[in-house]
């Protein structure tokens, strides 16, 4: 796998979760109190600090070939879940992520949230949401840093990766101060869905004891055939459900008649 590729794996992951998190910040931060909630997102940022400081020299440990064959698993999980929403959303049988919607939401709860302040923190709410926001998008952050990193011996840019992805969906997040709607989010996870499902498959494999032919080149086969057949399922359900609305048409008017 080439420094680019692991980079650009990295980068289009850590960019969505970046997104979701950065979503939740801005209504906290839009609707509450900003220093609050920035006082909530350096916390959170001190939370995954010490996990990756503890982790890294752990994982780092692993043999590689035990590390591949359990991280080509988690891999799978992670990225069959995020593969079959994306086909799910891709063919309507799913709603499309909107984050105006998603930020809507968390705006409106914010509002009707009662004002609290605890020790320093002028506004309870909004800190914790910030925290809780930080924490639960950014240990997946550390997972696919800490992961890919360490499977390719180069967790320093992997890192570089995620701290890119991150500073660049923040800095445009709070530079228009809205939801970052405009960011094809949907076909980011698609993608990333594929990505992480084809990882999950070669080192898996690797992991347990197999050999592909070409080495890293197979990468270039396998990814692309995974996502030829997520794009053929999408096909099949969104012809399916075209059926199944026709069928319905036909069956209302017959009944009309």
């Amino acid at each position: 796998m080439s420094t680019t590729a692991l980079f650009i794996a990295v980068f289009l992951a850590c960019a969505v979760e970046a997104v979701e998190a950065t979503t939740i910040v801005l209504a906290a931060g839009t609707t509450r109190d900003w220093r609050s909630a920035l006082a909530g997102v350096l916390c959170g940022l001190g939370v995954l600090a010490v996990i990756v400081a503890v982790l890294g020299p752990a994982v780092s440990r692993i043999p590689l070939q035990s590390l591949r064959l359990v991280v080509g698993g988690l891999l799978l999980v992670f990225g069959l879940q995020w593969l079959r929403k994306a086909i799910l959303r891709a063919s309507g049988y799913k709603a499309l992520h909107d984050e105006s919607e998603i930020f809507a939401r968390q705006v409106h709860a914010a509002a009707q949230a009662p004002a609290g302040r605890r020790g320093v923190v002028s506004d309870w709410y909004a800190f914790t949401l910030s925290f809780k926001g930080v924490v639960l998008e950014g240990l997946e952050v550390v997972f696919i840093t800490l992961t890919f990193g360490s499977n390719q011996h180069d967790i320093p840019l992997a890192a570089s990766a995620a701290v890119s992805a991150v500073v660049l969906i923040a800095i445009i997040g709070f530079v228009i101060r809205a939801p970052l709607a405009r960011v094809p989010e949907n076909t980011m996870k698609f993608v990333v869905g594929v990505m992480l499902t084809g990882f999950g498959v070669f080192w898996g494999v690797e992991g347990a004891g197999g050999k592909w032919p070409g080495s890293d080149a197979a990468l270039l086969v396998l990814v692309p055939a995974i996502a030829g057949y997520a794009l053929m399922i999408v096909a099949v359900l969104r012809r399916r459900g075209s059926g199944q609305t026709h069928a319905a048409v036909a069956k209302e008017r017959g009944s009309i008649a």
